[in-house]
């Protein structure tokens, strides 16, 4: 189809503002799929996605549409994921479009999230179409919704869109709107191909399908094939288009967007960002803005039952055929065994693998508390980048140790800026700026360090705020901190699992609870079972699980008192015995205390 009438754009919002529900009437308005075929959230496949309200993976449709000048569009729409986590797959996919929808909930207004992903397509030059969705609500104010818009973006209340995409109320607006305020793209049909790679799958009959959006020249069968920044070569198995299930065309012209069966066995050769272009006549330079994915938090699994160990490292290995930014390698631990340490983009990226792992393939596993990558700078200068706790140089060796700061930005009611605040410089946060959005609702920026608002910190922000606040990171850099590994001791024996790095001014408080937590789930034995916390050599907590003892004075009834003296000795000398020999079976209850330290 010539360019001139072909519109690419994609729709960002914040999470549950109703992107997937949209995305499925403009399908239905278009008679892209047929009312048979139609079912909710057509474009989220996952349970995981559905369950969550949650689009995870990106995915690409095309739709054909005969605008109000009887011409005839083809309309390609990329689902954007929506969570923080995913932001790096949300700017590959913004690249390949030359318009957004950007929604917003009639009843909750502008977002942290909103704001990121706006953000984002501004940096791309993308042409911003503002959707107002949910009008059909009672506690909806599309008015005062529009003006935040207009306040907030800048965006006139004039160009807002009111919808309700549930009821169907206004899709036709926005379809027009598609059509006549987003440009055609502007590519050179006959320049070396250009393809940019926003996503990518793993198909067992046609290797790994490369979702592509061609900026400059063709794409067809027969012709071989490079990816620029890794310099792998294939012939193409299939092209074609989404539509939304994959079919043929045979090839691609400038503008378009669809798909490219490589054949290639893993999705890392395949990276998303990645230019495509011709063995024969490649192209000088490959497109702008492809980074490969870096992990930001790091945590370790184990099977719980140890000849599990081959079935968890085959489902790691499947779950990285369509997930590329998952990272694994082996790893032992005293403690559990044989695991795998896995690095994710996120704590939701995590949650998201450890379910998949659990219902997908059917493992039990234990997960250890997540940990950060630091940077520790030794005495002779050597710089070591450290995401497990049990590998940090020892003490003497260490010069400083940095960690990776983020900058948090939180929108909420004003009335609850006092519980914020107190919540987040109980973090170590750093106080940047406040900014009024309107009389009601408040952002708020603030540098709090990637380990503070790791594991719990979501869930005491939305109770503080009775769920009103949303929040938005993104990385700033490293800082050195005066940061000490806990250790913790289960009879005398260090339990590597449950080391933790936290700074020092905190230590004694996260090892008197953690030994606190760790006596509750810790079953009582028939000798006495010491915990304790340690930093170094020194011990800082320490509490005793008591042993469960045998009355053995029960069948003394008088006599004389050396007859009891006797028999208690009798059974402390077995006792000291057995704690000699005895082994303390740690639940997994003990490594989840790890996770709810700063709960209390």
């Amino acid at each position: 189809m010539d360019q001139e009438h072909i519109r690419n754009f994609c729709i960002i919002a914040h999470i549950d503002h109703g992107k997937s529900t949209l995305a499925d009437r403009l399908l239905e308005l278009t008679g892209t799929l047929s009312a048979r075929d139609m079912q909710e959230q057509v474009l989220d496949s996952m349970d995981l996605e559905r369950e969550k309200g949650v689009t995870i993976k990106a995915s690409a449709v095309r739709m054909t549409h005969t605008a109000s000048d009887g011409q005839e569009y083809e309309l390609n729409l990329i689902d954007t994921p929506g969570h923080v986590d995913f932001t790096y797959e949300v700017s590959r996919s913004l690249a390949a479009c030359e318009g957004a929808l950007l929604i917003v909930d009639a009843s909750q207004g502008v977002e942290a999230q909103t704001l990121a992903n706006l953000y984002l397509a501004l940096d791309h030059d993308l042409t911003i179409v503002p959707v107002v969705n949910k009008i059909d609500l009672i506690s909806a104010r599309p008015d005062e919704v529009a003006q935040e818009i207009e306040d907030v973006i800048g965006i006139p209340t004039a160009e807002v869109i009111f919808t309700s995409a549930k009821e169907g109320i206004g899709v036709d607006e926005v379809l027009e709107a598609v059509v006549t305020r987003i440009p055609p793209p502007s590519g050179d049909p006959d320049a070396p191909l250009r393809a940019l790679i926003f996503d990518s799958h793993y198909d067992p009959y046609k290797g790994v399908i490369a979702y592509v959006r061609v900026v400059d020249g063709t794409v067809e069968m027969g012709q071989p094939l490079r990816l620029m920044s890794s310099g792998v070569t294939f012939e193409p198995v299939e092209i074609g288009v989404f539509v939304p299930g994959m079919s043929p065309t045979g090839r691609l012209m400038a503008g378009e967007v669809g798909y490219v069966a490589t054949g290639l066995k893993s999705v890392r050769d395949c990276h998303v960002g990645d230019t495509l272009t011709t063995l024969q006549n490649p192209a000088e330079q490959s497109l702008p803005g492809y980074r490969p994915a870096k992990p930001m938090v790091f945590a370790s699994i184990y099977p719980t039952e140890g000849e599990d160990y081959n079935l968890l490292r085959e489902a790691l290995a499947k779950l990285q055929l369509n997930d590329a930014a998952l990272t694994f390698q082996p790893e032992t631990s005293q403690a559990l065994g044989f695991g795998f340490r896995c690095g994710f983009l996120g704590l939701f990226h995590m949650e998201i693998v450890q379910e998949r792992l659990e219902r997908e393939y059917g493992l039990d596993i234990v997960f250890t508390a997540p940990s950060v990558e630091y940077r520790v700078v030794k005495r002779d200068g050597q710089v070591v980048l450290v995401d497990n706790p049990a590998k940090l140089p020892d003490e003497t060796e260490i010069e400083y140790i940095e960690e990776p700061w983020m900058e948090i930005s939180i929108f909420t009611p004003a009335e609850y800026i006092g519980p914020i605040m107190e919540l987040v410089t109980s973090r170590r946060g750093e106080y940047k700026n406040t900014e009024y959005l309107d009389e009601r609702r408040v952002l708020l920026t603030y540098h709090v360090p990637l380990t503070e608002i790791l594991v719990d910190f979501y869930d005491q922000l939305k109770s503080r705020t009775r769920g009103y606040a949303s929040l938005d990171y993104q990385f700033t850099g490293y800082r050195p901190g005066d940061m000490v590994k806990l250790d913790v001791l289960v009879n005398n024996q260090v339990v590597d699992a449950l080391s933790i790095i936290v700074h020092r001014d905190q230590a004694y408080i996260k090892g008197q609870r953690l030994v606190s937590r760790m006596k509750k789930v810790i079953p009582r034995q028939l000798f006495t079972v010491p915990i304790q916390a340690a930093v170094g050599k020194r011990v800082i907590s320490r509490a005793n699980v008591r042993a469960l003892r045998k009355d053995v004075l029960a069948k003394c009834y008088g006599g004389d008192v050396t007859r009891k003296r006797k028999l208690l000795e009798k059974q402390k000398a077995g006792k000291k015995r057995m704690k000699m020999i005895g082994n303390v079976q740690i639940p997994q209850e003990a490594f989840m205390a790890v996770l709810k330290l700063g709960e209390e």
